[in-house]
């Protein structure tokens, strides 16, 4: 959907936001043991560390490997949403044990069980991250960003629409 180096900027930056606050917050109600109201403030003090960790990973890394890994699956010639699953999934497979182990690191306190705990809240983030990416974030970020961002119609398409 972006075309310009503004646009794909624009666009990481609001998916990125939308994934780690939402992720931030499911992380939050799990330790707490449930869901709140003040999990939605909580969720402000992580995203200062989270949502630019993951806007530079997304943007610099996970991007291209994404495409690369979603292209050994899909073609150009396959239907838009087809490679728009594709590459939406091998965002998510790339990003989800990062951010998982970032997250571990950070916010866990996991002492010597580090891994066990990068596992862990791996095999928690990762369905819902998929479902959240998948079926929601994705399809809203986009929705949004079509809105902002209309496509001109080419100069071709304009003359076999007027015929």
């Amino acid at each position: 959907m972006p075309k310009t180096l503004f646009q794909n900027i624009f666009f990481t930056l609001m998916m990125s936001f939308l994934m780690v606050y939402v992720m931030v917050c499911y992380n939050i109600a799990l330790n707490m043991g449930g869901m709140s109201n003040e999990i939605f403030l909580m969720a402000f003090g992580e995203m200062k560390i989270m949502w630019p960790v993951a806007f530079l990973l997304e943007f610099f890394v996970v991007d291209k490997m994404a495409h690369a890994l979603a292209f050994r699956i899909v073609t150009p010639k396959d239907r838009q949403i087809v490679i728009v699953l594709a590459i939406s999934a091998m965002i998510v497979c790339i990003m989800c044990p990062v951010m998982s182990l970032i997250a571990t690191v950070l916010f866990k306190n996991a002492g010597a069980n580090v891994i066990a705990t990068w596992f862990e809240t791996t095999f928690f983030n990762f369905p819902v991250a998929l479902f959240w990416q998948i079926f929601y974030c994705g399809p809203c970020i986009r929705f949004i960003f079509g809105k902002l961002f209309p496509e001109k119609e080419n100069a071709s398409d304009a003359v076999g629409a007027e015929s």
